[in-house]
């Protein structure tokens, strides 16, 4: 089989939620949640057998309702949250839990069964995150190096911090703040940063991108209109500290440098629809991935603004003169951005896009239809950033 091929699973429901299991650095594996109206909603766990290129999958039961967010605790592989819509009384509230797999699921080595749909297994929940004062929950965001301890959720318009305790058996409010203004504020979406300690988080509120201290849950900076329409999602750039990526309605992804904001550093405009996701590759930050409804995900190749936009520096005794001349020319030339590839496997809206936790060269991606994609950067790509 050609290595570059993508490996397709469908999903009998729709769905939109996708997630890596951060914890799990051995074994290639994605959390991908529900959306089904009549039936029993689920999580299914998707082990991703490189060597021979093919999927594994586990099923758990999720039974409150319909997923629309899902995230996994960097510290604990058993442990997961999701965001989900719960009907009471004419009402949809969307929910937030905290959930643990059965221990025999937690690592990602197991071997699958043949017929895993004859033993579907249920989360055990260990503690809501409470809402009631606070509305509908748009995201959980576990603190990135954190012991798991820690999560941030966004609801309507509050961010809360909330304490895990006695084994994540109970969500304790350890502070909160609310965003003050004119209107129905609501975030669409947060990113815990990795840097700075772990005390900063960007949110993401109609065209707004802001971000905030969680010490003093106080406000850092703001990019009003950072994008004329809806901002869908945000990330950070793992290995430079002041940069941040967003997406939204426009059709753009734009970068930005949160020490001067008044103007994006780049912006990619190659969607034709909403831009729903954007992602940083973990190892090689020059590598970007988005998700659009146009039902495309584009990876492009962001180098001019990576931590390395000048290549990889060579040991200057390996060079004769005339050599270490033509590479210090080279040094001082950035390399280009480019458009890497544009893959077309689905037919849906791309809702979810996520790099491998375990394979910096794998990564998935979901549409509404239920269809989960793993493709890998293009080899020669791969090649070329390594040597």
């Amino acid at each position: 089989m050609e290595d570059d091929a993508p490996v397709i699973y469908g999903l009998e429901f729709q769905a939109r939620a996708l997630t890596p299991q951060t914890a799990e650095t051995d074994a290639i594996r994605f959390l991908v949640g529900t959306q089904s109206l009549r039936y029993d909603n689920q999580i299914h766990i998707i082990d991703f057998d490189d060597e021979n290129n093919i999927i594994n999958k586990n099923v758990l039961l999720h039974q409150v309702g319909e997923i629309w967010h899902i995230s996994t605790s960097p510290a604990d592989k058993g442990v997961l949250a999701t965001c989900y819509n719960k009907t009471s009384d004419t009402k949809v509230m969307t929910c937030a839990a905290v959930w643990r797999m059965p221990k025999e699921l937690e690592s990602g080595s197991h071997e699958s069964p043949d017929d895993s749909s004859s033993n579907t297994q249920t989360l055990e929940l260990l503690c809501h995150l409470d809402n009631t004062a606070h509305g509908n929950m748009a995201c959980v965001m576990w603190e990135p190096m954190g012991d798991g301890k820690k999560i941030i959720s966004l609801a309507d318009n509050n961010i809360l911090l909330w304490d895990l305790q006695e084994s994540s058996a109970k969500a304790v409010l350890s502070s909160s703040t609310t965003l003050e203004g004119k209107g129905q504020l609501k975030f669409t979406s947060g990113r815990w940063s990795p840097h700075h300690n772990c005390t900063q988080i960007a949110t993401a509120n109609d065209t707004t991108v802001r971000g905030w201290d969680t010490r003093s849950m106080r406000q850092i900076y703001c990019i009003e209109n950072a994008h004329g329409q809806l901002v869908r999602d945000l990330d950070f750039n793992p290995n430079k500290q002041y940069y941040l990526a967003s997406c939204g309605d426009d059709c753009k992804v734009k970068f930005w440098d949160t020490r001067n904001v008044t103007e994006p550093v780049k912006t990619l405009e190659e969607h034709s629809h909403w831009v729903w996701n954007v992602r940083y590759n973990h190892s090689h930050d020059q590598l970007i991935l988005t998700g659009s409804s146009d039902s495309r995900v584009i990876l492009s190749n962001m180098v001019s603004i990576s931590s390395e936009p000048f290549g990889h520096m060579v040991d200057d005794d390996e060079l004769s003169d005339q050599e270490d001349q033509h590479q210090e020319e080279k040094i001082k030339e950035p390399l280009q951005d480019s458009v890497i590839a544009t893959y077309e496997e689905h037919e849906d809206s791309v809702y979810a896009v996520e790099w491998s936790s375990a394979d910096p060269w794998l990564f998935a991606s979901l549409s509404y239809d239920g269809r989960l994609v793993i493709n890998r950067v293009p080899r020669a790509l791969k090649y070329h950033i390594l040597l």
